[in-house]
């Protein structure tokens, strides 16, 4: 058993001992006390109890539950006690990891030898308080060992504090860091797209005589040519490089901003490499927050892609509007010369005409023909023309139109024809194919009066469908025809593609030859190109689609492949709302031998045949007000399913009509009298009458 502490000064107050700084600590440190004897825990709790929290234990199993349960700032440990004695408790607490670094001061009664002291010292014992205890010595002892641990608990929770700073502005350095990464990355990304816009931002002062920006951003260089410093140089540049039709609207412009506070305006202004460029310039005004004006925020945009695709959509609408406008004219025309060429073959076959009058009649039908031969162009520019494409091998080609052009080229115009090697055959309608060759190099003759050269080439050409062109992505063949004449005005460059616009003196030329191979060549799914600069001469492009390569090249028929008719007389139901054609139609089978009977519609025309008459064929014109020509055959062949029909039509693209039944032949106006008895033949061969 431990003796009791015994001295008359344990009995003193604790405020008689000045009190450890440590005691003002916010949370309390612990002090365990481990003694089995009642008196001596009572005399230090008495001594001790406003220094810190005291943990009380009565054996060294006690304490060593105590310690693990929390920290401690000094362990006062009775040396001899039943059980664990002092010596083996404090073997276990330094053997421990958690507990190891806590102080040891023994309580002991007896046994001041060194011995004794080496071995409380060697078992982890800081000090020794010897009882009787003197409770100033005590207490000086314990409040230096919970002040240490104060101390180091507040050092480790500035040391916690900081850390959690450091770690909050690490956080808020590595935050902003983040965000300026962000900004950066979005002015970046803003930047990129701005200067792969056709676009400039700039700031201009309120006052400034000639244009003067401040700042700008974008594409300023690529846009123009010019830098910053180039234009700050040269405050006149801006104005003197505007186009000259536009100088004065856009000045009138520059000058209302100043009132109006807005300015909006396109114009075309000449760039460093001396080409044209069309911009969009506006500019808002802007105020500071007290309303006062600062500066002219504003834009350039370079909109040149953007006109120019207007201006084909334009000229595309116009050139559609003209064709549909030319293949009704056309239509109309072709009904007058069937009237007008029948008539006089009806003349010509049933009056007997002196020399005189023969020379006259031939006259007015070569006049005729002549006008069938304009509407044949107007035609073909309005892409209605009836083709035949086949496959066409480029050195025939060259061949047939070098001979058809030999004598009318004259001496001082040299033709120059060159295919690349391989070239591959083209699919159009060869006829017109060498019309349209044909127009091109007589136009090509007649811009060099003096003489010179055509150039004629052929290419393989593979297109990408950037845009450029416009027919779809493919191969072609692409003829060009150029010369080194005149040369035509830009202004004049897409006017001359328009129907009778000639840059030709009066007299020697009708406007339908550029008018002509344009129509074509849409019309053979192909494109026409034309450059010219005035001066130095033209070239012409006509692109055509490559033949399918299964296609064999076509060649002409022999008269062994061409329908024969027997010949034997025919009923005919004639019916054509046109009086004067069909007037002309109806002799024109009287005079080959057939009985004609004519009706003036359909419904007449319905109503003679469910009677009792008989008709071998039927002749209906397509285009009529009440019931076209295969609503007709339809309504027919309800009574009478096995009678041949042949339509007439003034439209030119006769294939195209594509509503009639399978076995009936299509007759474009005018014709002739072998055309209608061929016409005739091919009927009665597709679909023999009956009886």
């Amino acid at each position: 058993m431990s003796a009791p502490l015994g001295s008359p000064a344990v009995a003193a107050k604790a405020e008689d001992v000045p009190s450890s700084p440590s005691a003002e600590f916010i949370d309390r440190p612990r002090v365990l006390v481990v003694d089995d004897d009642e008196r001596n825990l009572l005399a230090i709790q008495n001594v001790l109890d406003d220094l810190g929290e005291l943990v009380i234990a009565k054996s060294g199993e006690e304490a060593l539950r105590h310690l693990l349960k929390g920290e401690f700032a000094v362990i006062l440990l009775d040396v001899y006690m039943p059980g664990l004695d002092g010596y083996e408790t404090a073997q276990i607490i330094r053997e421990r990891e958690q507990t190891k670094r806590i102080p040891i001061v023994f309580l002991s009664a007896v046994n001041k030898e060194a011995e004794h002291l080496m071995r409380g010292y060697s078992m982890g014992a800081v000090d020794y308080v010897f009882k009787p205890v003197d409770p100033i010595v005590l207490r000086s002892k314990v409040a230096v060992f919970v002040d240490l641990f104060a101390k180091t608990k507040e050092i480790e929770r500035k040391a916690r504090q900081e850390q959690a700073l450091l770690d909050a502005n690490l956080r808020a350095n590595a935050e902003r860091l983040k965000v300026e990464q962000e900004l950066r990355r979005a002015e970046q990304r803003q930047n990129a797209i701005i200067q792969s816009l056709p676009i400039m931002l700039y700031l201009e002062p309120l006052e400034c005589e000639d244009r003067c920006p401040i700042f700008v951003s974008g594409n300023m260089e690529p846009m123009t040519g010019f830098t910053l410093e180039q234009v700050a140089g040269t405050p006149a540049l801006w104005a003197d490089r505007l186009h000259p039709d536009d100088r004065g609207r856009v000045l009138t412009a520059l000058e209302e901003r100043q009132q109006t506070g807005r300015f909006s305006v396109e114009y075309r202004w000449r760039c460093a490499d001396d080409t044209y460029r069309d911009f969009h310039d506006q500019a808002v005004l802007l105020r500071d927050p007290a309303g006062r004006p600062i500066e002219f925020a504003g834009t350039l945009t370079d909109v040149t892609d953007r006109k120019s695709l207007e201006s084909q959509l334009v000229h595309a609408q116009k050139m559609d509007a003209i064709g549909k406008l030319t293949g009704g004219i056309a239509h109309d025309f072709n009904n007058l010369l069937a009237a007008v060429i029948g008539g006089l073959g009806m003349i010509e076959r049933r009056a007997a005409l002196d020399e005189e009058q023969t020379k006259i009649l031939l006259m007015t039908k070569r006049a005729a023909e002549q006008g069938t031969e304009l509407v044949r162009r107007l035609l073909a520019f309005a892409r209605r023309q009836k083709l035949e494409p086949s496959a066409i091998e480029l050195q025939s080609l060259s061949e047939a139109v070098a001979e058809l052009l030999t004598h009318t080229l004259g001496g001082l115009v040299q033709l120059n024809w060159r295919n690349e090697d391989r070239i591959w055959p083209a699919f159009a309608d060869q006829a017109q194919l060498e019309l349209a060759l044909m127009n091109l190099i007589i136009n090509a003759r007649d811009a060099m009066p003096h003489g010179g050269a055509i150039e004629v080439e052929a290419h393989n050409r593979s297109y990408g469908g950037d845009g450029t062109l416009d027919v779809e992505a493919g191969d072609y063949v692409v003829i060009s025809v150029s010369d080194t004449g005149h040369g035509i005005a830009p202004e004049q460059l897409e006017k001359v593609l328009e129907p009778f616009f000639t840059t030709k003196e009066v007299g020697k030329g009708t406007g339908l030859g550029l008018s002509m191979v344009y129509g074509f060549a849409q019309q053979s799914g192909g494109a026409f190109r034309l450059q010219s600069k005035v001066g130095k001469g033209t070239c012409a492009e006509l692109w055509l689609p490559k033949a399918p390569d299964n296609l064999a090249a076509a060649r002409e028929p022999s008269n062994k492949d061409r329908p024969v008719w027997n010949g034997r007389s025919l009923r005919i139901l004639l019916v054509d709302d046109h009086e004067e054609v069909r007037r002309a139609t109806a002799g024109m089978l009287e005079d080959l031998g057939h009985e004609v009977i004519e009706a003036r519609e359909g419904q007449v025309a319905l109503e003679l045949v469910s009677g009792t008459g008989h008709y071998d064929l039927l002749v209906t014109d397509y285009a009529m007000p009440k019931q076209s020509g295969t609503d007709l055959i339809r309504q027919v062949r309800k009574h009478r399913p096995d009678l041949p029909s042949l339509i007439i039509t003034g439209y030119a693209d006769a294939e195209a009509i594509s509503d009639r039944p399978a076995d009936v032949c299509v007759l474009s106006k005018p014709f002739d009298i072998n055309e209608m008895s061929s016409a005739i033949a091919t009927c009665c061969l597709a679909a023999p009458a009956q009886g």
